[in-house]
């Protein structure tokens, strides 16, 4: 940028003022989403993010957002937008879904609104994504793995659609989306919310304008962009030269029924302070919904690599400077070609392809990197769907119950509740009473799974489990739980976590294993059983503080054989660690790992 923006001094302090101002904003725009949506998606999962760009499609802003819906995407979509309306006025809006110009997937519904100034120039753009509980499917789910094509995945698409011209909303828009959601009244709301979002963002960021003057918010972007990039730059000299690859493995579906088989390079330059992660040499794009977005392949990345390199980093326009991305077209993690479906873009092969990420930086150097978070998106997360008999009405709702996902770090245990890599834990998990109020549904028990964490220095998260079922109607589920087969991997060391499992009990009691990938009725008085995986961990288990294993014990999470076996941690009759035997068997861990390590070195 050139102008009087270069002129413009700012000092750290309002550097900080008008940083936390901009995050106050999206802060708002997430708090009007929030309550005004109506899906459970939004209102108690909160599956959605807003985000602030500059008048260039720089990302500039985003609080408390989902990584896989902000790190790459609004970038793209309001270039896209810029294209193809590039006359812009002051009461535009825009709905955007499109898989094939920088949306996720087609169940994520984008709205952008320019921001244009007295004058009649661009300035910013505001920007709010929400996944939808009913995205038009064929089938009632917005993850539809085993679509052949976009065309039988059904999905409504809006291209970067106007919907809003000085501020009069197009009335044909909600009618279509009325027309095509199996629950309109809920679609509508969620929709609405979105536009009030980006009408909240919009009114702020004009306050902003008239306070601080177009010059000054310039200067600002320029400024912290640079210093993001510095950031960048630092962390980066901290890590060791040179090319590593990872590869993971999706687990088999009815549709690719030898899963998919993913590779993912990283190469860091210290000297010239720069990350590519390459992509390319991956599988064409599939007949299934499986296919990554650009936007999901570029996030994948970056997620991973911002996982990483550790905190301080500002993900923005100026960090992203130095990180490349290599795609190529027609591949299933990387750049779709229409109409191949990219129905689950969000979920399977982004976090196979972030949790590889991951790898190659923990392969890279001892205090990098992550182990692998769960797996995504198990039966404890369903669609459900079905016809309520308290009111007649049919209801289609995405369920966030049983999951914790954390993966081991190079100093902390996984997180309970960061539930997948893609979420970082912005997902919130569903309050029972209130999914038993909207739904008919009963959820029997939900608890963690002793001995289900991937064992390490630092931990993953243990698995958890929920079970619940239909109240007094049939309740159609749709999951794929990608883990069952291919488990989160440790790194460094640590042990895989848990795979994910699925079951049914009959009325009568008995217990039925179900695949990976469901479409079932559930019918009163049978319930669904879902675990989901358990995060891998980071370094030998039998480094794992003595201390931290007995409390885990003490809190049921580990069994005392497993204490012992696996950590080597021997703890007396009253639950206190025996010092003595500990040092023993570690000792022997030790001296077994040293063979084993000589020998393939052989």
């Amino acid at each position: 940028m050139t102008g009087p923006a270069q002129s413009v001094e700012l000092d750290g302090l309002q550097m900080a003022v008008i940083k936390n101002r901009l995050e106050t904003i999206v802060r708002a725009m997430t708090n009007a989403l929030l309550r005004a949506g109506r899906s459970g998606v939004l209102n108690i999962a909160r599956d959605f993010s807003c985000s602030i760009l500059t008048g260039d499609s720089e990302l500039l802003a985003f609080a408390e957002s989902i990584p896989v819906h902000v790190m790459s995407g609004p970038d793209l979509q309001a270039t896209s937008m810029k294209r193809l309306h590039p006359v812009l006025r002051r009461g535009d809006a825009f709905l955007h879904n499109s898989p094939y110009d920088g949306n996720s997937h087609a169940a994520d519904w984008s709205v952008l609104m320019p921001v244009i100034d007295d004058a009649g120039v661009h300035r910013f753009t505001v920007f709010a994504k929400a996944h939808q509980a009913d995205c038009g499917n064929a089938i009632a789910t917005t993850y539809d793995t085993a679509a052949r094509d976009v065309y039988q995945e059904g999905a409504l698409i809006f291209p970067c659609t106007k919907i809003q011209d000085a501020y009069a909303l197009n009335p044909d828009v909600v009618r279509m989306i009325r027309e095509r959601i199996r629950v309109p009244d809920q679609a509508a709301g969620d929709f609405l919310a979105l536009v009030g979002a980006v009408r909240v963002g919009e009114r702020r960021m004009l306050e902003m304008l008239d306070e601080y003057g177009p010059e000054r918010l310039d200067a600002f972007a320029r400024r912290w962009f640079d210093y993001s990039e510095q950031r960048m730059i630092e962390a980066i000299r901290r890590l060791p030269a040179g090319t590593w690859t990872q590869r993971n493995q999706h687990d088999p579906t009815p549709v690719v029924p030898k899963g998919v088989d993913l590779s993912v390079s990283l190469t860091v330059d210290p000297e010239d302070a720069t990350i590519d992660v390459d992509l390319r040499h991956n599988p064409n794009s599939l007949d299934c919904g499986l296919n990554l977005t650009e936007a999901c392949a570029r996030s994948a990345a970056m997620v991973g690599v911002f996982n990483s390199i550790g905190p301080g980093v500002p993900p923005n326009a100026g960090s992203y400077r130095r990180l490349r991305v290599h795609l190529r077209e027609d591949c299933c993690v990387g750049i779709p070609v229409h109409p191949h479906s990219c129905s689950a873009a969000t979920t399977d092969l982004l976090d196979r392809t972030a949790n590889a990420t991951l790898r190659c930086f923990a392969e890279a150097q001892e205090g990098a990197g992550m182990a692998e978070f769960a797996y995504c998106i198990g039966a404890g997360s369903s669609v459900v769907s079905g016809k309520d008999p308290r009111t007649g009405r049919a209801f289609v709702n995405q369920l966030f119950l049983g999951f914790t996902g954390g993966a081991g770090a190079p100093q902390a245990d996984g997180w309970l509740g960061a539930y997948c890599i893609g979420g970082a834990g912005m997902l919130m998990r569903d309050s029972v009473e209130v999914d038993e109020l909207r739904q008919p549904l009963r959820v029997v028990q939900q608890r963690l799974v002793p001995d289900t964490e991937g064992a390490g220095r630092f931990c993953g998260a243990p698995a958890a489990m929920v079970e619940f079922g239909p109240a007094g109607c049939s309740l159609e589920v749709n999951y794929t739980a990608d883990g069952t087969h291919n488990p989160p991997k440790g790194v460094r060391g640590g042990l895989d976590g848990a795979g994910a499992r699925q079951e049914i009990r009959r009325t009568d009691g008995t217990i039925e294993a179900l695949p990976n990938v469901g479409r079932l009725v559930l019918n009163d008085g049978e319930t669904l059983i879902a675990r989901s995986c358990g995060g891998g961990g980071y370094g030998p288990p039998w480094e794992r503080d003595p201390e931290a294993v007995r409390r885990n014990v003490q809190d049921g999470w580990i069994s005392r054989h497993r204490a012992t076996t696996v950590y080597g941690v021997v703890l007396d009759a009253s639950g206190a660690v025996n010092r003595q035997e500990t040092n023993a068997a570690r000792q022997r861990f030790a001296r077994r790992r040293q063979t084993i390590t000589a020998r393939e070195g052989a």
